[in-house]
């Protein structure tokens, strides 16, 4: 083996790695970052994951959140998972770094198997890897939305080893094993962007395969990629099998009702609402953030410090305190989006190289990534170009899946930088003319730095720069929307002209290294320096050192209250309703307690509806068959209260009489004035389960829970007749058995949500186990994708040594 020819990337390895943790230092001393969402991750996961530690298995089910539901989507380890195990290997660095550093490597990979010189390459991977868009989502806790973005590099890559380099063995085996961790990743949203990204691919080159005459090739390397995504697909088929079936019982499947809380008629949907979908559709104008960090005034929290109108004004009226923390959090973003934690800033660098490179590279690539950019940045819009986001809601299969159509952006982030490096690369081809090339840079110029310019110095008369939450400022206090505006135009200007400094930079670079001015090493270094400045400079902005924490403080984001502890000496199995947050959105409580609520983008759906039907409307009947036993609520100065709900129905119990109804519409309305211990609502469904069943009058009848953890619960019954019980358990079909003295016995749906079944007469022993088919099902078709993951590359590289053994010498 050549050590100098390794040594470019190994010199390449190291830089990514010093790169990664000198921009996320603080983990060099222990402390973590800390994250949001993670925030409420680790409350929605604490049951999973002391019941992991405990009993060394996966319980694959949590009670801590909605009643109860499967932990596929929360925290859930598959067995033969050894694609997890290349993915921990490939991220060795401490997190976040791990992610920032599988950025670098995945975009390096892909640059490498187009042929870009190593150092073009490492200036690339920096600029695709601190796109601002991409660090923010470390910022707030996307983790798994950052670990798929990762790996879409690497997926194009093996790709363009087939079709460009017709290297279909070595082509095979990168698409498999990058699609592989790409799908265990764990963000299918992403995913399927990369699919987008994929078939735009596959139409250019189709068209220029026609145009060729290389049909054959094309469908030979069709095929190729093919077996690969299958076979990466059946490598996880545990999680995608999982994932598939929890996905028909949460709000991302259709609902069965026909009418909404308030009475009207719902809207018919497969998937989730419009409205839902498109709450977060980028603006037109806002696309010019790609450019221009803070357009649209960067984030609803902008720091803009004591050099502004904001802190004067503030100051001024409330104080040097409140000045100083208004100014630190000053809600500057003026777009329509509900929230907005940064701009998605791509770099004026590239942008700049972005069009230079559709001036100076030919061929079917430029067409792929213009075409790709122009489709991401369209669709980004959602609901601001309504005719191709509703065609695309209405008539793309699973696009009325995935809410918050302004991420499909992520294709833009990564096809920019890539054409900019391509365009770089091609201002040193010697096969282009000087010529040519000082055209295409005084081009580049007009139109990147021509509209920064003007930006510059037109840009504060041309927009209102208001935005619809400024009343609220304006009634606290009068003449604040004057100084917000007036700060908004500043920092407008102020990045206007930056972009502008940028752009006449990177063509000054340029013209003097083709002038002869300065070397091309030197070229390279200005440009890595440029390019990490400009994005790092406006990425620490919103991610940086005082947002990490020590790590015991992240291992228990919420701190026990009072009230938690003084709930806690109840060490029964019991569920808390929590009315200081938004119960629907609070992974908080779970940390602690048995939620009625819970923090998840695919809540379950039935669960969702009980809460809008039901819960939101305050019926205690509801919140008493959950057996929710204590019930947090704001007292004086909005203090935290916590009551006792001696109404519970407790864990299970026996009813009195059933009602039958036909429908979902039915079931839930039944729910309005129910008395829950008496009386339960059957769906029409499971009516045949009470055939046999005649309801006695059993006065010490009893049932009781005798043991609990996630995905057991073992129950006692004593009756003298046959009695109906409801147990307070969220019904869920694919993977709970009920056996009774040992034996199978079935169990169904009663009350919108929860489990039923006929209990005999005398004394029993009722078990609820979680018990998933779809776990060993889907390992017996990883273990087969698995052995053919070897076998195919094996027989595939001895059949061409044989091949070229027998090829005369």
């Amino acid at each position: 083996m050549d050590f100098k020819k390794l040594l470019p990337y190994l010199i390449s390895i190291v830089t990514f790695i010093i790169i990664s943790l000198a921009y996320f230092s603080p983990v060099l001393d222990g402390k973590e970052l800390f994250q949001s969402d993670i925030a409420q991750f680790r409350g929605m996961s604490k049951e999973i994951q002391d019941f992991r530690k405990v009993n060394n298995e996966e319980p694959y089910w949590t009670d801590r959140a909605f009643g109860g539901m499967p932990a596929y989507q929360l925290s859930a380890y598959y067995p033969n998972d050894y694609i997890k195990k290349l993915d921990s290997l490939l991220r060795f660095l401490p997190r976040p770094a791990d992610y920032l550093f599988l950025y670098f490597l995945g975009f390096f990979v892909l640059l490498t198997i187009l042929k870009i010189d190593w150092k073009q390459a490492i200036i690339g991977s920096l600029a695709f890897g601190f796109s601002t868009y991409l660090i923010i989502i470390i910022g707030v806790g996307h983790n798994a939305k950052a670990h798929a973005i990762a790996y879409m590099p690497m997926v194009l890559a093996g790709i363009l080893l087939v079709f460009k380099q017709h290297k279909y063995l070595a082509g095979f085996i990168l698409t498999a094993l990058a699609m592989a961790l790409e799908i265990n990743a764990g963000h299918p949203q992403m995913t399927y962007y990369l699919l987008f990204m994929v078939l735009i691919f596959g139409i250019v080159y189709l068209i220029e395969a026609i145009k060729n005459k290389t049909v054959i090739n094309f469908t030979k390397s069709i095929g190729i990629l093919l077996v690969a995504v299958v076979l990466a697909v059946g490598v996880n088929a545990t999680s995608l099998m999982a994932t598939k079936e929890y996905a028909e019982h949460s709000t991302r499947s259709k609902s069965e009702l026909t009418i909404t809380p308030n009475g009207g008629k719902a809207k018919q949907t497969t998937g989730l609402s419009k409205e839902y979908i498109t709450q977060y559709s980028y603006g037109i104008l806002e696309t010019f953030d790609l450019f221009i960090p803070r357009f649209m005034g960067g984030s609803n929290n902008e720091n803009i410090g004591k050099d502004s109108n904001i802190y004067e004004f503030v100051k001024d009226v409330g104080g040097v305190k409140q000045a100083k923390g208004f100014s630190e959090n000053a809600p500057m973003y003026w777009g329509n989006q509900p929230i907005v934690a940064a701009p998605a800033y791509i770099g004026a660098v590239i942008i700049f190289l972005f069009v230079l490179g559709i001036f100076l590279v030919k061929g079917s690539l430029k067409k792929w990534l213009i075409a790709a950019t122009i489709f991401s940045i369209l669709l980004s819009w959602g609901k601001n170009f309504d005719f191709l986001t509703n065609m695309f809601i209405d008539y793309v299969p699973l696009y009325n899946k995935f809410r918050a159509v302004s991420s499909i952006q992520v294709i833009a982030e990564l096809a920019i930088p890539l054409l900019g490096i391509l365009g770089l690369k091609a201002f040193f081809d010697k096969e282009i003319s000087t010529e040519e090339k000082l055209k295409s840079l005084k081009n580049s110029v007009i139109i990147v730095g021509g509209l920064a310019l003007f930006f510059t110095v037109a840009g504060t008369s041309l927009f209102a720069f208001e935005s619809i939450g400024d009343a609220r400022y304006e009634n606290m206090a009068p003449g604040f929307t004057e100084v917000l505006i007036a700060d908004r135009k500043s920092i407008f200007f102020n990045d206007s002209l930056r972009a502008l400094i940028l752009v006449l930079l990177s063509a000054s670079i340029l013209w003097f290294y083709i002038k002869g001015k300065i070397s091309i090493n030197l070229l390279y270094i200005a440009f890595g320096l440029l390019v990490v400045v400009d994005l790092v400079a406006v990425d620490k902005r919103y991610v940086n050192n005082e947002d990490f924490i020590t790590k015991s403080k992240l291992e228990k984001p919420f701190p026990m209250t009072e009230i938690d502890n003084q709930i806690l000496k109840d060490k029964g199995h019991y569920r808390v309703m929590n009315f200081m947050i938004n119960p629907m959105n609070d992974g908080s409580t779970s940390f602690y307690h048995n939620s009625i609520g819970g923090y998840h983008a695919a809540k379950p759906r039935r669960y969702q509806e009980l809460f809008d039907f039901q819960i939101s409307k305050n019926n205690l009947e509801i919140l008493n068959m959950l057996n929710t036993k204590y019930i947090i609520f704001p007292g004086d100065n909005n203090r935290p209260n916590v009551q006792l709900n001696d109404e519970a129905n407790g864990n299970a119990w026996f009813v009195d009489n059933v009602i039958i109804v036909n429908s979902a519409d039915e079931e839930i309305k039944a729910l309005d004035s129910l008395n829950t211990k008496q009386i339960a609502i059957i769906s029409s469904e499971f009516s045949k389960e009470l055939d046999n069943f005649t309801f006695q009058k059993d006065s010490i009848s009893n049932i009781s829970l005798t043991k609990y953890q996630a995905n057991e619960l073992i129950y006692k019954s004593n009756s003298t007749t046959d009695q109906l019980a409801l147990f307070s358990e969220m019904y869920y079909k694919d993977g709970w058995n009920a056996y009774i003295d040992g034996k199978l016995s079935q169990h169904f749906r009663a009350n919108y949500v929860l489990r039923a079944m006929i209990i005999p007469k005398g004394e029993h022993k009722i078990e609820f186990k979680f018990e998933p088919k779809v776990i060993q099902t889907g390992n017996n078709i990883v273990l087969l994708s698995y052995g053919l993951l070897l076998l195919i590359p094996l027989g595939w590289y001895f059949k061409e040594r044989k091949k070229d053994d027998e090829t005369p010498q």
